[in-house]
């Protein structure tokens, strides 16, 4: 089930949160500052869950029109860039940003009408690399680091407060786009298909025990590009020719 983001507010997704409490609590603090789109993937214990209902209070609305996904990938796919909030580092390359320049940044991407997405991590252990590698950008806040972890509603509430307290005058930054558009998650996601299936069938995935490390590295090469919708065709274009050249050799 998806519900298409409309105006400049971003979608804040809770990726496989375990405690409807937490779920309730993210509500509030999201309609604390005006944010309205929640976006739920495979809740531990299911959806609807009235324990979240029962903690949103006033803000039950925000659950009865939530999103319900079974996947990040389902969950971000008509985003134009997400940003995934964590605590760890990683052993992946992204640009990293606190949660009030990724806020900032939102307000300028929605300035030029793209879609934003905010992924959140289950309570136990957060965003897995799997989960990361969807997002355009990784949030990270400055705390201790002895006691990193935050509790969900805490998170979301921190990031709702950025975005509320941006102001609309900032000069947001303008891309001069000539005759295209940014391209969305999901054409990225096809493009990134494209390229794995063709590598498979030439080998490029060698060997095998470090195949899948290898494609999690090309799906956040493609995910870190800022592409537009002519890049795509472009990429797509290059490869079906380097394909056509393969069979006539």
């Amino acid at each position: 089930m998806s519900e298409p983001l409309a105006g400049p507010a971003p979608a804040f997704i809770l990726v496989r949160p375990q405690m409807g409490e937490n779920i309730g609590g993210a509500a509030r603090a999201m309609w604390n500052f005006g944010l309205d789109r929640m976006r739920v993937v495979a809740p531990r214990d299911g959806w609807p869950n009235p324990k979240a209902v029962a903690m949103a209070s006033g803000a039950g609305r925000l659950l009865d029109e939530a999103g319900h996904f079974g996947s990040v990938r389902e969950a971000v796919a008509d985003c134009d860039y997400v940003f995934a909030t964590t605590a760890r580092m990683r052993g992946i390359t992204k640009p990293v940003m606190t949660p009030e320049r990724a806020m900032e940044h939102a307000r300028a991407l929605a300035a030029q009408g793209r879609r934003v997405g905010v992924m959140f991590g289950p309570e136990r252990a957060g965003l897995e690399n799997e989960d990361v590698v969807e997002a355009n950008a990784i949030v990270t806040v400055p705390v201790n680091p002895l006691f990193p972890s935050l509790n969900l509603a805490q998170a979301v509430l921190l990031m709702a407060y950025e975005w509320g307290r941006q102001t609309s005058e900032a000069a947001p930054e303008v891309t001069e786009m000539a005759k295209t558009d940014w391209a969305g998650h999901l054409e990225v996601e096809k493009l990134g298909d494209h390229y794995e299936e063709a590598l498979e069938q030439a080998g490029f995935f060698f060997p095998p025990e470090k195949a899948e490390g290898m494609k999690l590295v090309l799906r956040n090469l493609w995910s870190r590009m800022p592409l537009t919708k002519s890049d795509v065709q472009v990429f797509h274009g290059m490869m079906r020719q380097m394909r056509r050249w393969k069979e006539r050799g």
